[in-house]
């Protein structure tokens, strides 16, 4: 299927939030496990709503790099947060364990649940989606980080994330390349070209690769292939090469040094499994000097690749099979014309047949994403977050950080009477204004201006709680194994067992309506269709 793979781009700027104070952030979880331990059967709902509140506060507060940087710079604060919100897990599932054996308030039953679900869903925002990005993140930027380096690391954990999340829509490779600017590094020093050596001479862009641009920027490719294996066997593989990345973060020493990271997880359609074939692709050409610098990745195919190549004569290794590596060369192509490069990117992805999603980066606007979506059988989200553009080929890709996201739209044509040539989106984002609608500006295929207006944005429905696969396998597994827990939740409070020692029904006016009630008594609703 053309259609499994997952695409992935991180976009931040420098956050300007102040870090937040460790003793407020405690001081909103202090006594919350007591007061819920003791609210009575009328105030559960508001005690759990109120405790929820205070978590959520929590939550937004860890956010982003400032959030990362309160959790690495005091090192006691994130066993702290970690211990009083298992405190709460314990006492949220005590509350749950009474409401199981005997619910004390029918009537405001559904209020309870609601309330429960929330404050489960802020407890584990808190501890599996902030506490575990400050653990990765100082994981992968090593002891006393700089600013540039937490910020860096920090996309980098957010593409690893939604890669693992996305990872049931591809598997036999990945890969992420990032691309560093403003790194102050002298590239003639005797130690860096040591340490570039060999990686800035593999032709095929695969793992380890290193390319300087033209403007001085440095590209690093990390990728992984292999045809058997279990989900998070690839993310394992990039994130060990990038915690032992050494030139990676000697370009993250200087506080002007900051990174646009692009990655992708296949599930091979045209080409075979390889790392020369796993994106992001570059715009490297056989026996040509190097031109503009480019990186794409690419969901679908481009069913007329081939002709392309031929038609331009494109100079592509014959090691590389896939039809992604069309995208970027087509794109330095343009670049070489003239074209900026959100315009030699439209122009390019138009001579594109088949559906497709795609995104790109050009070295000549290093602080910019392009992204593409054209046809019905590909998606792309761009999820929004204070100073922090998220994208995926999937909503699940980006809810870890996004607090909203703008559907991309492949389908509808910007004229009717130019369906063909109108249908479909180009994006550029602007790392500038990252994290706002004012950074996103949208085209159609023909170049049409289709602004984008915050009506559009959509808050999130599911959270990463709703998505994780646990400790499972794969999906399938934990839906059989979880399945009996649901279904004991479903009937919490409707199943229960009356005075005369019989098992009944027993469903409060919430979730059975008296009009309803009286309807089926009358026989006014004489047929019932369960779906």
């Amino acid at each position: 299927d053309p259609h499994m793979c997952g695409i992935i781009a991180v976009l931040r700027r420098r956050s300007d939030r102040p870090v937040p104070d460790s003793a407020e952030i405690l001081a909103l979880l202090d006594g919350l496990a007591s007061a819920l331990r003791e609210a009575d059967g009328p105030s559960l709902a508001q005690v759990i709503g109120a405790s929820a509140a205070r978590v959520e506060a929590v939550d937004a507060l860890l956010r982003g790099t400032a959030g990362v940087r309160a959790l690495l710079g005091d090192r006691t604060l994130r066993p702290a947060v970690d211990a009083l919100a298992d405190e709460l897990v314990a006492v949220v599932g005590e509350r749950e364990a009474g409401l199981d054996a005997a619910p004390a308030d029918l009537e405001g039953l559904e209020a309870v649940n609601a309330a429960v679900i929330r404050l489960k869903d802020a407890l584990w925002a808190v501890q599996r989606d902030r506490l575990r990005t400050a653990a990765a993140v100082a994981d992968l930027a090593g002891t006393d980080p700089t600013r540039a380096a937490v910020e860096a690391m920090a996309s980098v954990q957010a593409a690893l994330s939604a890669i693992d999340r996305l990872e049931v829509r591809g598997r036999d490779s990945a890969g992420l390349s990032l691309l560093v600017r403003g790194h102050g590094l002298d590239l003639d020093d005797p130690t860096v070209q040591s340490l570039l050596g060999a990686r800035a001479r593999d032709p095929l862009f695969t793992a380890g690769a290193v390319r300087i641009t033209p403007e001085g920027h440095l590209s690093f490719a990390y990728k992984a292939a292999a045809e058997i294996g279990e989900l998070g066997d690839n993310t394992r593989v990039l994130r060990a090469a990038i915690r032992n990345d050494a030139l990676l973060a000697r370009t993250l020493l200087a506080d002007t040094a900051e990174v646009t990271v692009l990655g992708h997880t296949r599930w091979a359609s045209i080409g075979i499994i390889s790392q020369p074939n796993a994106h992001p692709m570059n715009s490297d050409e056989q026996g040509t000097a190097p031109g503009p610098y480019c990186t794409a990745a690419l969901n679908g195919d481009v069913d007329n690749f081939a002709d392309l190549k031929v038609s331009d004569g494109l100079r592509i290794a014959a090691e590389i099979t896939s039809d992604a590596k069309v995208i970027p060369t087509l794109v330095s192509r343009r670049l070489v014309a003239g074209d900026q490069p959100v315009e030699a990117f439209r122009q390019t992805v138009r001579r594109f047949d088949g559906s497709v999603a795609i995104a790109a980066n050009a070295s000549a606007a290093p602080d910019r994403i392009q992204l593409a979506l054209r046809g019905s059988g590909q998606a792309l989200y761009v999820g929004l977050d204070d100073d922090l553009y998220v994208v995926a080929s999937e909503p699940y890709g980006v809810v870890e950080d996004a607090t909203r996201y703008l559907r991309l739209d492949g389908e509808t044509p910007a004229d009717h009477d130019d369906p063909a040539g109108t249908r479909g989106q180009v994006v550029e984002l602007d790392a500038a204004l990252a994290g706002t609608v004012e950074g996103i500006t949208r085209f159609a295929y023909d170049g049409t201006p289709l602004p984008v207006h915050t009506r559009e944005l959509l808050t999130p429905e599911v959270t990463t709680r709703d998505i994780d696969r646990g400790a499972y396998q794969h999906f399938l597994l934990k839906e059989i194994e979880e399945a009996p827990k649901s279904f004991r939740k479903t009937l919490r409070g409707k199943i229960v067992t009356g005075d005369d020692g019989l098992v009944q029904v027993a469903l409060g006016p919430d979730t059975l309506p008296d009009a309803v009630r009286r309807d089926l008594v009358s026989g006014a609703i004489d047929r019932v269709l369960v779906i």
